[in-house]
C-alpha cells in the first residue's frame, strides 16, 4: 500500500532521544505512513537502535549515510520519499499521535500546497505552547501567500516587529505537512549549515512558499520541541554565527532581487538583521561560550559596531514594540554594549525558567 506521508528524520547522535521521537511516529493515528530515518553517520548507538525499530516496523526506512549534516540527511530524505506529501521531525522531538492525520486530511479537504500547525517547547521540567495571536483554522490563497506569509518568512513589518519571539516561529518545517510535487516541481532542499549557521528551515520555506497556492494555518499544537538537548543544531555556542547569518541575508537578499519582489520585502529583511542582534546576542552569553565575561561583552560591542548592523538599525522603527523591547533594541541601536548584555541576562534567564 502506498504511503500518504513520508516523514523525514535526520538523525545524528541522538540515542537518548530517538526511541521516543519513533515511538510517537509509529503510535500515529493515521497508520499509512513512510518513515525515512536517515542516520547521518552517528557514533552513538543511533544507527544500531534504529535498525532495531526497522526490523520491528515496515514502514521505517532506515538509511544510513557517511555524516554530512543535518541538510543533507534531509535532502537525501526528499529524494527516498514515495508518498504525496512530506513532513520533517527533528530526532530529539516528538509529535501527539494526531498529528499527521490532522494536517493530511486538512490538506486534502483544502487542496493546500502547505499545511501548518504550532507546536509546544519543552525544557525538560516543563512546557511553553508557542501561541500565535490568529484564529482555529486561517486559509492563504493565491497573491496572499506572498503578501502575507512570503513576506514574513522573510522579515516582520509594523506590528510583527513587537514580537520578536515570534521571528522564525513560521519557518519551522518539523510543524508543517508540504506536497512532495511542490517541492520537487520547483528542486526545493535545504542548504548546508555549514554556510548559514541556522534558518535554513526559514529559507527552505521562503522557497517553498514562494511556489505555493495555498496554505492552510491549524492554531493547534501537534508537535514538541525539545529545548534541552545541547548538543542539538539550534543549542550550542556558534562563535562564527554572526558571519554565516551574513551568507542567510545574501541569499534571502538575492532572492528577493531575483524574483523582483516587492519594496516592502527588502525593510522585511532589514528588520530581521535588526531583530536577529537577539539571536546572535544569545548566542555569545550562552552557557557554551566559556569566555570570561569581560570577553563576552567585548565581542557584544564588536557585533553592535557592524556596519550592516548599524545601518539597518537607522531604518528601523520600533514605535510599535513593548517599552521593554524598545529599550532591549535601543541599547542596540545606539550601541551600549553593557546595557544590551544586562538584558540578555535578563530574558535568557526568563525564556529557561518562567513556566
Amino acid at each position: 500500500m502506498k504511503p500518504k506521508v513520508s516523514i523525514v528524520v535526520p538523525i545524528y547522535n541522538v540515542a537518548p532521544y530517538l526511541e521516543r521521537c519513533l515511538d510517537s511516529l509509529t503510535s500515529q493515528t493515521l497508520e499509512e505512513l513512510e518513515i525515512i530515518a536517515v542516520n547521518d553517520g552517528s557514533t552513538d548507538g543511533s544507527g544500531e537502535l534504529l535498525d532495531r525499530y526497522a526490523a520491528k516496523d515496515k514502514r521505517i526506512v532506515a538509511i544510513h549515510q557517511p555524516n554530512g549534516g543535518v541538510s543533507a540527511a534531509r535532502n537525501r530524505g526528499i529524494r527516498s520519499a514515495t508518498a504525496d506529501y512530506i513532513g520533517f521531525v527533528d530526532p530529539d522531538d516528538w509529535t501527539e499521535r494526531e498529528m499527521y492525520a490532522e494536517l493530511y486530511h486538512t490538506a486534502l479537504a483544502e487542496r493546500a500546497d502547505i499545511v501548518m500547525c504550532t507546536y509546544i517547547r519543552e525544557f525538560g521540567t516543563h512546557g511553553k505552547e508557542k501561541r500565535f495571536p490568529l484564529p482555529e483554522k486561517v486559509s492563504y490563497e493565491n497573491e496572499e501567500v506572498q503578501a502575507k506569509l512570503l513576506r514574513r518568512l522573510v522579515g516582520p513589518l509594523q506590528d510583527e516587529i513587537a514580537s520578536p519571539e515570534y521571528l522564525d516561529a513560521w519557518g519551522t518545517v518539523w510543524s508543517k505537512l508540504y506536497k512532495t510535487s511542490l517541492i520537487r516541481d520547483h528542486q526545493v532542499e535545504f542548504i548546508d549549515l555549514h554556510v548559514v549557521g541556522t534558518n535554513e528551515d526559514s529559507l527552505f520555506n521562503i522557497h517553498a512558499v514562494y511556489h505555493a497556492r495555498k496554505f492552510v494555518f491549524l492554531n493547534k499544537p501537534y508537535y514538541h520541541y525539545w529545548r534541552v538537548n545541547s548538543g542539538s543544531v539550534t543549542s550550542g555556542y556558534k562563535p562564527d554565527l554572526k558571519d554565516k547569518w551574513f551568507e542567510l541575508y545574501g541569499f534571502i537578499e538575492r532572492f528577493v532581487e531575483e524574483k523582483r519582489l516587492p519594496p516592502e520585502f527588502r525593510q522585511a529583511l532589514n528588520n530581521r538583521i535588526c531583530l536577529n542582534t537577539l539571536g546572535l546576542g544569545l548566542n555569545t552569553i550562552s552557557a557554551g561560550n566559556k569566555a570570561p565575561a569581560l570577553t563576552k561583552l567585548r565581542r557584544l560591542r564588536g557585533i553592535l559596531n557592524d556596519g550592516r548592523i548599524r545601518q539597518s538599525f537607522k531604518q528601523f522603527e520600533s514605535a510599535s514594540c513593548s517599552v521593554i523591547w524598545r529599550l532591549f533594541y535601543g541599547c542596540a541601536r545606539f550601541r551600549w554594549a553593557l546595557g544590551f548584555y544586562c538584558m540578555l541576562l535578563a530574558i535568557d534567564w526568563l525564556r529557561r525558567t518562567v513556566k
